[in-house]
């Protein structure tokens, strides 16, 4: 099952990859984080279903951090891409979009975009915080 949320900074987007990293009785199959202009786009795909209690419990920490999200046509084709396992570079240059990470969930690969970023335009922008 895939779980899709918007997260307004990367300072959300890492508490989600440290709550994963807690889960250790689940077996996470992979994370995708897109930054966009106005915030993260954040997929997370489990091995196996979780129980009802399981799902209950993320989906509820989930919905405190951002909200449920609906892919553009444009977002749904670059999960789609990265599915059939197309490399995230490629997928980028094909669609014009900024995907940080891809894989097993890496808080570095958030803070290394994030300084990457920031250095480039000087200031942070609330999206980075």
């Amino acid at each position: 099952m895939d779980y899709l949320y918007f997260l307004a900074n990367a300072s959300l987007t890492q508490r989600v990859i440290e709550h994963l990293g807690t889960m250790n009785y689940l077996s996470v199959c992979s994370m995708t984080v897109i930054h966009q202009i106005n915030g993260w786009v954040i997929r997370v795909k489990f091995k196996h279903s979780l129980t009802p209690y399981e799902h209950g419990n993320f989906r509820a920490f989930m919905n405190e951090l951002g909200i449920p999200y609906q892919p553009e046509m444009r977002i749904q084709m670059v999960f789609w891409s990265l599915d059939t396992g197309q490399s995230p570079v490629e997928v980028m240059r094909r669609y014009q979009i900024a995907i940080v990470s891809h894989g097993t969930p890496d808080a570095s690969d958030i803070q290394a975009f994030r300084q990457q970023f920031t250095d480039g335009l000087g200031y942070c922008p609330e999206t980075l915080a």
